[in-house]
């Protein structure tokens, strides 16, 4: 009699956390996934915010007149201590066990980012000890993701856009996902893309400038401007505008990539200088600051090979609806949709990427994009500290 066979079982789902605190630093959110080959399936995620006094200690970081090596120490294991701390409180709100984890992918707080340019090699630094996650979590974590493409000659940036092939590409549609967090980025995703077609890089301010003015004008009341409600009260500066819109980094071709050293506190309290000088309004400052940051977004697709038919909105900036607005106008005839109504909500999508990608350094695969980042070759991103788990939690990957 012949044999019987019994097919093969598809290997179970990779269970991933990832953290993300990005450029605005208000806070850790964490996403959990299922992750089979392309598919991938959300099971929760939740936003923990720092507190006020923690975030300004966080700031004084990013000032090279303030930050000093042993605050810097001490910030890089408190850190991991709050990403930790984030992660348990996600795991209890969103009923995953911290059990069934096989790997956690944290972005860190970066610091610091300096990309490479002509005659000078770039540099990248992003903390938040996951020693002391895998530690108190018991989970195997991987984390600091950019310094193996900046290693290879990439800008270390964007490192979402291999994610968002996996989840957005489409057959027939040529598509944008457009994040707005504190700084913004994009990745084109045409029709029938391959991972070699697809471009993505940082298109200028997100959040950033928008969150230090509403600060101000509301004297610390509030950390950004909620649904857009302050800007809406203003009136665009055309003179003011035409200004911002000089700015270099809108014409340098990509790849590319920027950060706070470019867009934050020095930039925003010399556009606050130039408003004052010319009579414009705190209001109005905020009104022309949200009308740049759409047209900054909007002049970046003239680097792509043709005009999408949808885009995306991740992000922050995706809950303001003055923002939203501009962009609608600035990116026509573009269908400009929210991320919630293609099932990732768009404040999770970060932390989602890095869950992804902390899967692909588990099995040693390849997670940058050298089309988008500029980098030499494909390389396997981040660092990883292994966890004292159960053995329950871990999966044989040979």
């Amino acid at each position: 009699m012949p044999k019987r066979t019994t097919p093969n079982k598809p290997p179970r789902p990779l269970r991933a956390a990832g953290l993300m605190s990005g450029t605005s630093a208000d806070g850790v959110s964490v996403a959990f996934v299922d992750v089979r080959g392309r598919r991938v399936r959300l099971l929760g995620h939740l936003d923990v915010p720092y507190t006020p006094a923690f975030r300004r200690r966080v700031f004084e970081l990013f000032d090279p007149a303030t930050s000093r090596v042993d605050a810097i120490c001490r910030m890089n294991f408190q850190l991991g201590e709050i990403f930790a701390g984030a992660l348990n409180a996600a795991a209890k709100h969103c009923r995953v066990p911290l059990a069934s984890l096989d790997v956690i992918g944290s972005h860190g707080q970066t610091i610091y980012h300096c990309p490479p340019a002509r005659g000078r090699a770039g540099s990248t630094l992003q903390i938040g000890e996951p020693a002391v996650i895998a530690e108190r979590t018991g989970v195997t974590t991987v984390a600091d993701f950019r310094p193996a493409d900046v290693a290879a000659g990439g800008q270390g940036a964007p490192l979402v856009p291999l994610a968002d092939w996996l989840l957005f590409a489409h057959r027939a549609r040529h598509r944008v996902v457009q994040n707005i967090g504190g700084i913004a980025n994009l990745t084109w995703l045409p029709a029938r893309a391959g991972l070699a077609d697809v471009l993505a890089f940082d298109t200028g301010p997100g959040n950033m400038i928008l969150d230090r003015l509403a600060s101000l004008i509301t004297r610390g009341r509030l950390a950004y401007d909620r649904d857009g409600l302050l800007a809406a009260q203003g009136r665009v500066c055309p003179k003011l505008l035409a200004h911002l819109l000089r700015h270099p980094f809108l014409r340098q071709r990509p790849p590319k990539s920027t950060g706070r050293e470019t867009f934050g506190l020095p930039f925003t309290d010399a556009l606050l200088a130039r408003s004052k000088a010319m009579g414009i309004s705190p209001l109005d400052t905020l009104a022309t600051a949200t009308a740049f940051t759409a047209a900054s977004i909007a002049r970046a697709y003239r680097f792509l090979p043709s005009w999408p038919a949808e885009v995306i909105l991740c992000g922050g900036g995706a809950r303001n609806p003055t923002l939203v607005s501009h962009l609608g106008r600035e990116l026509s005839p573009a269908r400009v949709v929210l991320m919630d109504t293609l099932g990732i909500p768009a404040e999770a999508k970060e932390s989602v990427s890095f869950a992804l990608l902390a899967v692909r350094t588990l099995l040693g695969q390849s997670g940058n994009v050298p089309s988008a980042t500029g980098a030499r070759h494909h390389v396997v991103l981040g660092k990883i500290v292994a966890g004292a788990g159960l053995p329950s939690n871990r999966q044989s990957l040979g």
